[in-house]
């Protein structure tokens, strides 16, 4: 009997990267790992760093040193890191922090399982050097589908793989493992990104653009369904890109209402859109079709064109509230969320009080915002024109407090309204809550329930907000929607 190998995948960063461990789990649990939730259990933890932005990178180094002090005390005999940062970084980030056993790169996922092996046998695997992973698949979009099986791309495991790799009794399993039970679930789309805002670095460790094919896409869908999830989350580095190198920029506009018909799916959600990429029809389906959310996660960084053009972005305060104007008047409920950076090099008063003029007239939902760092390898790194760091951190602080008084004021406005809540929590202390159709996972607010007694995790409820928490909604669940999701149920 093979010996009991088990493994932990700890994950950091965005949605994009839970998808990446989902299927470095499949990996492994295809080739005889036994996966265990708590690191403290496993013979390998495996840390899904991410590589952003300061705090990120902080935050993972952290969660290897937390592994790494498992050590000795309990199961855990080895810490490996893997994701952004251990492919930007490789052997820097080795030599740097011994307490990790290996650094592996993107290129080490389909033998994933051999090198953690080698490193629990006490071998060495030697940590890559980085490179730029734009250089990797040809400048024109047309070419690269021919070479995409030649680059390693994760999350992007075709649905049409050998028997018995992953179990499914419907559609092929993707190569993906779930390792939680929640009725939410992202789907790559995408990696990579084909922008040069001179903010980023992630281009340089993600790669150039590269579509998944829509039969890949749906495949792995029906298969999340038939695994209980009810909602899924289209993601990428930009979902608006999508096709392009399919010869068909419009794909997306054609793929959600065929995702939206997967049996058992009850939400489709859009994230990561450019607003300059935003085109009409793209705007009709997202408004118009049944179960596809009127969600828009739009990228808009700042409002002040002087900075705009800085960040090697497009728009400006009036373009972006007049694209506001057009999604509102086709669905006068959409969500909206942006991230902004401010304190950005060269920014003026005159450009933050521009910022805070499109704040106050973009009734969003969710806002993010950032104060400006420097990150290695980017253009904007380079430039001259930097603001001190104490002038970031005031900058910081006073936009800050107006997003969040803003998101309360957009929360309240929703007071009366009836909306659509998947439930995603049912706790005896805690009580329900659960999110609408205007709030994502993890990065938006949430609806909590007054009377969720009855409700259970994966139902769909009607139900009428009555107050607000902040950004979250206090809601009802009306007694007609609980009747149907009872019977629907049974």
């Amino acid at each position: 009997m093979p010996e009991r190998r088990t493994v932990a995948l700890v994950t950091l960063g965005c949605a994009r990267n839970e998808v990446d461990s989902e299927e470095l789990a499949g990996r492994l649990e295809a080739d005889g790992w036994e996966l265990v939730e708590d690191a403290e259990y496993a013979d390998v933890a495996v840390v899904n760093t991410c590589g952003f932005v300061e705090a990120a990178k902080k935050d993972s180094v952290d969660a290897l040193l937390e592994a790494n002090d498992l050590k000795g005390h309990g199961r855990t005999q080895a810490v490996v890191a893997v994701g952004c940062m251990a492919e930007r970084y490789g052997k820097e980030l080795a030599e740097a922090l011994p307490e990790a056993d290996g650094v592996l790169g993107f290129d080490d996922y389909a033998d994933i399982s051999d090198r953690l092996q080698t490193i629990l046998s006490g071998g060495v695997h030697a940590s890559h050097t980085p490179r730029d992973r734009r250089k990797l698949l040809p400048i024109s979009p047309a070419e690269r589908q021919d070479s995409a099986a030649e680059v390693a791309l994760p999350g992007h495991a075709p649905a049409d793989l050998p028997d018995g790799l992953a179990p499914a009794s419907g559609p092929r399993a993707p190569l993906r493992r779930r390792l939680d039970g929640s009725p939410v679930a992202s789907v790559k789309l995408a990696s990579g990104c084909d922008r040069r805002c001179s903010f980023c670095a992630i281009p340089s460790f993600r790669g150039s653009f590269i579509s998944r094919r829509p039969s890949d896409v749906l495949n792995e869908t029906r298969w999340l369904a038939e695994q209980g999830v009810k909602e899924i989350m289209l993601v990428s580095e930009n979902n608006t890109s999508y096709g392009k190198d399919l010869g068909d920029i419009r794909l997306l506009e054609s793929l959600l209402p065929e995702l939206a018909e997967v049996d058992g799916i009850e939400r489709v959600r859009v994230s990561y859109l450019q607003p300059a990429e935003m085109r009409p029809g793209l705007i009709d389906v997202l408004t118009s079709t049944p179960k596809v959310v009127p969600y828009f996660d739009l990228s808009f960084q700042h409002s002040a064109p002087a900075v705009l053009r800085s960040m090697r972005r497009f728009g400006d305060t009036d373009r972006f509230l007049e694209l506001l104007d057009t999604i509102r008047g086709k669905a006068p409920e959409a969500g909206v969320r942006s991230n902004f950076i401010v304190g950005f090099p060269g920014e003026t008063e005159a450009d933050l009080a521009e910022l805070e003029r499109f704040l106050n007239g973009a009734r969003l939902d969710a806002i993010g915002v950032f104060g400006y760092s420097d990150e290695e390898g980017t253009e904007a790194a380079t430039y001259d024109n930097k603001l001190d760091e104490d002038v970031v951190a005031e900058r910081l602080a006073r936009v800050s407090r107006l997003a969040e008084e803003l998101v309360s004021q957009r929360a309240e406005e929703r007071v009366g309204q009836t909306v659509r809540v998947l439930v995603e929590s049912v706790d005896g202390d805690e009580g329900a809550y659960g999110r609408a159709a205007h709030q994502a996972p993890e990065t938006d607010g949430q609806v909590l329930f007054t009377n969720g007694e009855d409700l259970t995790v994966g139902l769909m409820v009607d139900a009428k907000v009555v107050g607000t928490e902040g950004v979250d909604l206090v809601a009802e669940a009306l007694p007609g929607s609980l009747a149907c999701t009872e019977e629907a149920a049974r």
